[in-house]
């Protein structure tokens, strides 16, 4: 006889359904509604092992949805508990799509109750993914990567009021740093202290070249080859640029103070994190695995190894792909095949994201993934360098899945030849 619980998991309720199965045939032997809480897991522990007593189940296993953050605590619950080990209880996070694709064989109807009892009689088909609860440090690890995700594109969006400011401020900088083929960039320290200082545009229209080349000798500490090329593309640009009434000029400076000070605070918590992660990554060791490949280093190694879980979840590269969401759906009607289709997006966009950013520092590192990137950026006019890298971040996912399925660590393909 087995037991499968369904626990059908909301903010602040556990509805679970308690179904015994024995010659192909199930019973419900108790459906309750408890608190997402401690205290409420320990109830559903205490009654699973009292059927336990009663009946002596050959098998358990207790499923739930992956609801986030909901069925994070009761998923670690349930899998750490030293009581329901010792049964050899099975804890399972199983994908919504999936039971919710089940569900529609049986019933259209939808409450907690009826939920908890379909996870239940999903669990007694013996279909279900082997998706193990992460442990402690994969939750931790998870919860930092998101958190830098998050860090990054505040950060991003906080440059982007700066240029926004500094344009109004002075409109024609970017574009003749760029034409003087100037190195500098607007983020620097020294053009940061020079734009958000207490140096004004009338008094950088005023000062002499050579004044200004000194200015930033001192803001920089020495660090320009050629200050009197930067000075003059400075002055330049404040010539050129449209002047401002005072109160508008007071207004943009305020402005690009409070967004420098922003993005000064963001740099700082993105630094935290990324300490944090590393310290766990040094814990970790599958990490080895990414950890050896050119170009990847502890924060993209942790946010893919994060959200992929465990590997043995995907049985081939392209499902992998398909869950970060790098896969190109097939539009096909009759004779008639589309060329080009749009990348699905639907997928795990943290992991995407990852993927992406790994693939953009690999290229430097190996030469492979530099050719490929450049045939895929040639092919196109349009979206080169996005594309492009899209696709590059494709072709890492089989490096990644090769390598932690394998457990083995990258070797070069002259390497290997070699070997």
């Amino acid at each position: 006889m087995k037991l499968f619980v369904g626990l059908d998991v909301s903010k602040a309720t556990l509805d679970a359904c308690f179904l015994s199965r024995a010659d192909d045939s199930n019973v419900i032997l108790l459906q309750k509604s408890v608190a997402n809480s401690d205290t409420g897991a320990r109830k559903i522990k205490e009654q699973i092992l009292k059927f336990h007593e009663e009946l002596e189940f050959t098998k358990i296993v207790i499923g739930m949805e992956a609801t986030g953050q909901y069925s994070m605590h009761p998923s670690l619950f349930f899998s750490n508990d030293p009581d329901l080990q010792l049964l050899n209880a099975q804890t399972i996070v199983e994908n919504p799509r999936v039971i919710h694709r089940f569900s529609k064989v049986w019933t259209e109807e939808k409450n907690d109750k009826l939920d908890a009892q379909l996870i239940a009689e999903f669990l007694s088909t013996g279909k279900y993914s082997d998706a193990q609860p992460r442990e402690e440090k994969f939750v931790a690890l998870l919860r930092l990567t998101r958190s830098r995700y998050q860090l990054i594109r505040q950060l991003t969006e906080a440059q982007q009021h700066y240029v926004e400011n500094l344009y109004y401020k002075c409109n024609t900088l970017t574009t003749e740093l760029d034409e003087e083929n100037i190195s500098t960039s607007v983020f620097s320290s020294t053009m940061i202290q020079l734009m958000a200082g207490d140096t004004d545009i009338a008094d950088l229209r005023s000062m002499k070249v050579a004044d200004l080349a000194a200015m930033l000798q001192s803001f920089g500490r020495g660090r320009f080859k050629d200050p009197i090329q930067l000075a003059k593309a400075i002055r330049k640009s404040v010539n050129d640029s449209y002047r401002l009434g005072k109160v508008a000029q007071d207004s943009i400076d305020i402005n690009i103070s409070v967004q420098m000070r922003v993005i000064r605070a963001l740099q700082q918590e993105i630094k935290t994190v990324e300490k944090a992660i590393e310290n766990i990554m040094e814990t970790i060791d599958i990490a080895q695995s990414l950890l050896s490949i050119p170009g990847i280093g502890p924060v993209y190694a942790a946010g893919i190894i994060a959200e992929i879980g465990q590997i043995e979840r995907f049985d081939h590269e392209s499902k992998l792909a398909k869950y970060a969401g790098l896969y190109w759906p097939k539009h096909q009607s009759g004779q008639f095949q589309k060329e080009n289709t749009a990348m699905s997006k639907s997928g795990n966009r943290y992991l995407r994201y990852y993927l992406v950013q790994a693939a953009n520092s690999v290229r430097r590192y190996i030469p492979e993934y530099k050719d490929y990137y450049d045939k895929k950026y040639n092919e196109v006019p349009k979206t080169q360098h996005k594309r492009a890298l899209v696709l590059t971040a494709r072709k890492l996912v089989r490096l990644v899945f090769a390598l932690l399925s394998n457990h083995q660590l990258y070797i070069a393909r002259s390497e290997a030849i070699e070997s």
